[in-house]
């Protein structure tokens, strides 16, 4: 191979090392409200708490899919309760940061009628993700979704998870209460949900 080839050939793959960088990071939660990026359409978070007043709440999508465990998955089983709805990536640094405080809020308020339930996505290989799951002693299902496709359920101008992490905390009756576009904290956490535990 000539020394121009092979120059080429590096340039062309730092090329693509640095466009697999950037959508990587514009895909994973920051502060400011940035570009899509590659076929799933993910926006950075924009550090946004939005809580909506019971009258103006929307339902979400009845997901349905397999679990990271490979088990049959459907967001309607667990109508009725409040259910935390939370995307994650292992390969996500804020996603990470958070896990424990979901973790923690997740075993302290499942007798109270709340319900975990993760979305699993970009993890091509299962077992990153069931990794993840025990390092940080998630004991709630996700489902397993590497292309984002049940994301992409969301209708478009809803409030949808747009970004990686992202929450969204929806009342008994499968309705978007609050929507979280950055990592929370566990008293972020608890300030959202508790209201709607008491609730009707």
């Amino acid at each position: 191979m000539s020394q121009t080839r092979a120059s080429r050939r590096r340039a062309t793959l730092l090329a693509a090392g640095v466009t697999a960088s950037a959508l990587l990071l514009s895909a994973c939660g920051g502060e400011k409200t940035g570009s899509s990026s590659g076929d799933t359409k993910f926006v950075k978070g924009t550090g946004e708490i939005t809580k909506v007043a019971e009258g103006r709440r929307s339902r979400v999508p009845d997901l349905a899919g397999t679990s990271v465990d490979g088990k049959k998955l459907k967001l309607s089983d667990y109508k009725g309760k409040v259910v935390v709805l939370n995307v994650w990536g292992s390969w996500c640094s804020p996603c990470r940061a958070e896990a424990p405080n979901l973790a923690k809020v997740a075993r302290d308020t499942e007798d109270k009628g709340v319900q975990f339930v993760g979305i699993n996505t970009r993890d091509l290989d299962k077992a990153n993700a069931r990794a993840f799951e025990r390092n940080y002693e998630i004991d709630y299902p996700s489902f397993y979704d590497p292309s984002g496709k049940l994301i992409l359920e969301f209708p478009k101008n809803t409030l949808s998870p747009q970004a990686i992490p992202s929450t969204l905390i929806l009342d008994k009756h499968g309705r978007v209460a609050v929507r979280a576009l950055k990592e929370l904290s566990e008293k972020e956490l608890r300030s959202a949900l508790d209201p709607l535990i008491g609730a009707k």
